[in-house]
């Protein structure tokens, strides 16, 4: 089956991140179609682009490069658990995104986003301009979780979904699949 991360971008503390990220995690593994992994951006603590090299060669020197560069490139997919700031995306996912090149290519990326009344929505058109560039395949289909708070359990440890957050969710994995097997050929063969 293929690897799918789902990466959670918040990192901080009290962030509701974390919970919609698990929730996220038992629906892909429920539907069953990747073996499924939380990459949590707050446990990695990548520092802020402190490489050298342009990522491009991929020649990093630390071994919190080498090793991230390792995991993102087993990935065969990725769903994006990411709040909205500022009308964008939080700056620890852009510079996660950042580290690398080549180990983000030809392969598709979900987005799950959440906040208030927009529910993320703007943080998602930022974020596809920078996906493109790394030739990721951003999917249109996508989870939307608009007054996310309303949302968290009394004891903050997770969130009750909605109806309409599971059929997205089960709408985004369906689609996910299709694209992990038809852009293999495309990670498999080498570039010119």
């Amino acid at each position: 089956m293929p690897t799918l991360y789902v990466i959670i971008a918040s990192t901080r503390p009290g962030r509701i991140g974390l919970p919609v990220g698990q929730w996220f995690y038992q629906r892909a593994v429920e539907h069953g179609a990747f073996d499924v992994e939380v990459v949590d951006l707050a446990e990695w603590d990548l520092p802020m682009m402190d490489e050298p090299n342009h990522p491009r060669m991929r020649q990093y020197e630390g071994q919190h490069a080498l090793d991230w560069s390792s995991k993102i490139d087993a990935g065969d997919a990725y769903v994006l658990v990411m709040p909205e700031y500022n009308f964008s995306y939080t700056a620890p996912l852009k510079n996660a995104l950042d580290y690398l090149h080549q180990e983000w290519q030809y392969k598709p990326v979900g987005l799950v986003s959440y906040g208030g009344i927009a529910a993320g929505i703007r943080a998602q058109q930022a974020i596809k301009t920078v996906l493109l560039s790394l030739k990721m395949v951003p999917l249109n289909e996508s989870v939307m979780i608009p007054f996310v708070s309303q949302l968290r359990s009394e004891d903050g440890t997770r969130i009750e979904p909605t109806a309409q957050m599971e059929s997205m969710a089960t709408t985004l994995l369906d689609e996910l699949a299709r694209w992990a097997l038809a852009l293999k050929p495309m990670r498999e063969t080498p570039s010119v």
